[in-house]
């Protein structure tokens, strides 16, 4: 019998026989029909902890059952977290889990007969893993955080809080490829706490590790230790004041590099330290570190200064006459001050017939027989001469039976004209304000003015601030010297006068606070008065020693010499004690007379000419003056001066447009060419030699100061010009300690290094609020620059010193060229009024 779907009634009936009775029966059977899925689950993909479902449609069913295959074969669901839903046509997943990844599902649907359903797959996206904070800077109101970096992430959220674990919304946001972040506006001394999360898509991971770091001012910059002047069991330090420091730290040592606790600590406006009970003739070390509450300085630039004095006094002086002359012998002192004893001087009196040599006994020639002397001795080491001995005995020079005289090798002795009256102009105003007198040393004529204190003192009062104190040698003399004394010096520093000394061939401009008498008297000794400490500023011809050695360095030189050599000096002493006066701390200017008849257009420049022969430009300008040609030489130390003609074309700039500026500055010996008269205008120049260039425009001695940098070799042809531009603060190095010698300079970093310069030249550059910017902005690719050169370039391209490039941009990253080198620093001396 054939069914259809559906419900149905089936009756039975039975006739019935011998046994059984007949009997009707009556059953309901319902067909169902065969179940069918029309519509599959599918794959679906949730994050972890989202909810998602798997759904079937079926005809035909009257229950389903959710099965799960969790890697050992299908199971049965049933309700319950993660599921709902096991029974229905949807299976409901809440909350999934990463452990859920690759399950599979499926559903058997029953009816009529059971059906079972494909099987799909569920992947769970996992959360990212919580980043790692490796590191955290606290600054000036903000805190540096970094972390290590989580694969597959697409960002990062930063928290902030000043409670510990308890932190709301994200406070920044960045991107999958940064992994520090700067989180600022925050309050210096309070204590933050801060944690980092991954992004990844939409889903964020847990918080990371939780730091803390307290903002704070920043540290001060590195101060320079400018000086470290010896003295007598002592050494003077002086440093440069640091914006934003409360203190200073020194520190120092008999060991370079080894330093231990501060040996002192002082306050934010006092820049020199007197470190006392030192041992004479033992070096040592010192550094300084900068202070505030942000914590100390880097250290400082190292200096070594060793404590001397003079030498004790020679003992036990005898003379014993001969014809014309005498014999002294002593006995050296057994204190040489700390400082070897390098000669004897021998004193005859009456006459100050004055004898060196090396050692006892010292033989006095040029004494007048008959005549009654004694004598004194005093021994020289590197300070200055001893006080001197008690006097020999009394010895009196005879005749020799056979008439032989000596004293063809008299030692010069004092002219007259002592005490004569000499003129002093203040302000251009003459004064009957020194005395005169002469005298004749090593066969030259030295003529001194010494200057009334009383009297130069009632003019300063009277003239005011920046008086100018002229004083005039109108008589012929190969040396003149000016005297003063320290009260005079200290006295016009405090009314910024300037001292002028005059030679007929010669001017000498010094303002009396180059002197820096404070730092003289420390050497000298702090217990002497100023009163009592003669101050001489000379101008002299050069011995005939040192005409051989500037003839010798033209040669070598392959230069022309255009005006004799002048040497410029200034000492002070104090009873034998002689400190000179060599370095100073702004451009002091030197005036030379052109001789007659020497065509002015072929005047290239002054220079230095070292003892040793050693040639360096100094910035120098020709100018006229009634008539007359002056070489206007500007330098920072004293030495020998003369003027040079040294022309000098590079072939391949004959048709380039800095042709005028690399021929100037390589005739003044500035920059140098590639050899066989070429330049190379436009290649690329590297820190090194930019450095080098600086140094040797600005009239520079290379190799002043100590070497900082890790990677600039002893024995490199740059390390002394490196050495000087570190002293002189136109360089800084890498936080390694590094400064990368070879490495090409960039713009910003050329602009950086002239600005110093600019400095150091007085030349001034306002830059009002916002000015930087306005500057920079008129080229296009100024935010390209570095934020720590802004300010630099901004005044180099104030002031013109810098231009931009091709198509309006200042090109800040980019390298820089000989040729564009050649035409700053030849700027910079101009706009300086240098040259």
């Amino acid at each position: 019998m054939s069914l259809g779907i559906g419900s149905h009634t089936i009756t039975a009936a039975y006739n019935g026989d011998s046994s059984f009775a007949e009997s009707t029966g009556t059953i309901d059977v319902t067909v169902l029909p065969e179940a069918s899925i029309s519509t599959h689950p599918s794959d679906t993909t949730v994050d972890e902890g989202g909810n998602t479902a798997f759904a079937v449609t079926a005809a035909g069913v009257t229950t389903y059952q959710w099965q799960v295959n969790s890697g050992s074969g299908f199971t049965v669901i049933t309700d319950g977290a993660p599921y709902s839903g096991a029974t229905t046509a949807t299976l409901t997943i809440t909350n999934a889990t990463a452990a859920m990844n690759g399950y599979q599902y499926r559903v058997i649907a029953s009816g009529g007969q059971s059906v079972t359903s494909n099987a799909a797959t569920l992947t769970v996206t996992s959360r990212p893993a919580a980043p790692t904070i490796v590191n955290t800077v606290a600054g000036n109101a903000m805190v540096r955080l970094t972390w290590n970096e989580v694969y597959g992430a697409t960002g990062y959220k930063v928290f902030q809080s000043m409670t510990s674990g308890s932190y709301g919304a994200e406070v920044l946001t960045v991107s999958q490829s940064v992994y520090s972040a700067d989180v600022t506006g925050l309050t210096n001394g309070t204590q933050y706490y801060f944690v980092v999360k991954t992004l990844k898509g939409s889903l964020e991971s847990p918080f990371s590790n939780e730091v803390h770091a307290t903002p704070h001012v920043p540290s001060p910059d590195t101060p320079v230790l400018l000086s470290a002047i010896a003295g007598d069991a002592h050494a003077m330090l002086t440093w440069q004041e640091v914006p934003g420091s409360i203190g200073y730290k020194v520190y120092q040592s008999e060991t370079s590099g080894n330093y231990g606790s501060a040996t002192a600590t002082v306050a934010e406006s006092v820049y020199s330290y007197d470190a006392t009970g030192l041992t004479n003739g033992r070096m040592y070390y010192f550094i300084i570190k900068a202070t505030n509450p942000g914590g100390d300085s880097v250290a400082s630039n190292e200096l070594s200064a060793t404590p001397m004095t003079v030498a004790g006094a020679p003992t036990n002086v005898t003379a014993v006459a001969g014809s014309g002359q005498a014999i002294i012998t002593f006995t050296a002192p057994m204190d040489n001050g700390g400082s070897p004893i390098t000669g004897y001087e021998v004193i005859a009196s009456p006459g100050n017939v004055v004898v060196t040599g090396a050692t006892s006994p010292i033989t006095v020639t040029g004494l007048t027989n008959g005549t009654s002397y004694t004598f004194t001795v005093k021994a020289i080491n590197g300070v200055g001469r001893s006080a001197s001995s008690t006097e020999s005995n009394a010895i009196t020079p005879r005749s020799s039976s056979s008439g032989g005289g000596g004293g063809n090798n008299a030692a010069p002795s004092p002219t007259t004209q002592s005490g004569t009256g000499a003129s002093v102009l203040v302000n251009g105003r003459e004064e009957n304000a020194g005395s005169v007198s002469a005298t004749t040393v090593n066969n030259q004529t030295v003529t001194t003015v010494a200057v009334d204190e009383k009297k130069l003192e009632e003019k300063l009062r009277a003239e005011g601030q920046g008086a100018v104190v002229t004083i005039p040698f109108s008589t012929k003399a190969d040396v003149v010297v000016g005297e003063l004394n320290g009260q005079m010096v200290k006295n016009m520093e405090t009314q910024q006068a300037v001292l002028e000394i005059k030679k007929e061939n010669a001017i000498y401009t010094l303002p009396a606070q180059q002197i820096n008498i404070d730092a003289v008297s420390a050497q000298i000794g702090s217990a002497v008065a100023l009163k009592d400490i003669k101050v001489n500023i000379q101008i002299a011809e050069p011995t005939a020693q040192t005409v051989k050695v500037v003839e010798n360095a033209a040669i070598k030189g392959t230069f022309t010499i255009v005006a004799p050599p002048v040497e410029f000096k200034v000492n002070a002493s104090y009873e034998g004690k002689t400190v000179d006066v060599s370095k100073f701390n702004a451009y002091v200017e030197r005036t030379v007379a052109i001789p007659e008849g020497v065509d002015p257009k072929k005047i290239t420049t002054g220079v230095v000419i070292e003892p040793d022969g050693t040639v360096r430009h100094v910035p120098t300008k020709v100018l006229q003056i009634a008539g007359k040609y002056y070489a206007i030489i500007n330098s920072l130390t004293n030495s020998t001066y003369s003027v040079i003609w040294h022309p000098l074309e590079f072939q391949d700039v004959s048709k380039h447009w800095a042709k005028e500026a690399v021929n100037d500055m390589g005739s003044r010996m500035v920059i140098s060419g590639v050899g066989n008269d070429m330049f190379e205008p436009d290649r690329d120049i590297t820190r090194a030699e930019y450095s080098a260039i600086m140094v040797r425009a600005l009239g520079l001695k290379a190799g002043v100061g100590n070497n900082p940098f890790s990677d600039v070799k002893a024995d490199q042809w740059y390390t002394d010009y490196i050495k000087t531009a570190h002293e002189y603060k136109l360089i800084s190095g890498y936080e390694d300690n590094t400064f990368r010698p070879m490495d090409k300079i960039t713009r910003e970093q050329a602009m950086a290094m002239t600005a110093r310069a600019m400095k150091m030249t007085r030349l001034k550059v306002e830059l009002g609020d916002g000015e930087a910017q306005k500057q920079l902005s008129q080229f296009n690719d100024w935010k390209e620059s570095s934020e720590w050169a802004r300010e630099d370039m901004a005044a180099c391209i104030k002031i013109g010193m810098v231009s931009g490039r091709d198509k309006g941009s200042v090109a800040p990253k980019e390298s820089i060229t000989r040729a564009e080198v050649a035409t700053i620093v030849r700027m910079l001396l101009k706009k300086s009024g240098l040259i």
